[in-house]
């Protein structure tokens, strides 16, 4: 597996742990839909949070969730919508972004709630 891989891997991993320190109830991981992948549904509150994991070993080049485009935006937003309508939930939805700095000297996460109101 490539390096960035294996990065990312371990991005998902620590974010997955946080959520559940926050008291988050993990329903899926990866999960695909069409031609998109949902990196974390979690609930809390009756909230849906659609996550997506962002990792990176600086922020030399930018923020990690610089790094979330508008056409990867709308394909979590459909997604997101058939989950819901799939498992016949009664939730509101909210799209999260997770922020992740993480080389040898650092492991820094930024949670960023309604991540998608900003772009």
């Amino acid at each position: 597996m490539a390096q960035h891989n294996d990065l990312g891997k371990q991005g998902e991993l620590i974010a997955r742990k946080y959520l559940e320190n926050k008291g988050y109830q993990i329903l899926e991981t990866n999960w695909q839909y069409s031609h998109a992948e949902i990196d974390i549904l979690a609930l809390k509150d009756d909230i849906l949070a659609v996550i997506e994991v962002k990792t990176r070993t600086s922020d030399y080049y930018g923020k990690p969730e610089m790094f979330v485009s508008k056409k990867k935006i709308n394909l979590l937003k459909n997604a997101a919508n058939y989950y819901v309508k799939m498992n016949n939930l009664d939730v509101e939805i909210r799209f999260d972004i997770i922020a992740i700095i993480k080389n040898q000297y650092v492991e820094e996460i930024e949670h960023l709630e309604d991540a998608f109101l900003w772009f």
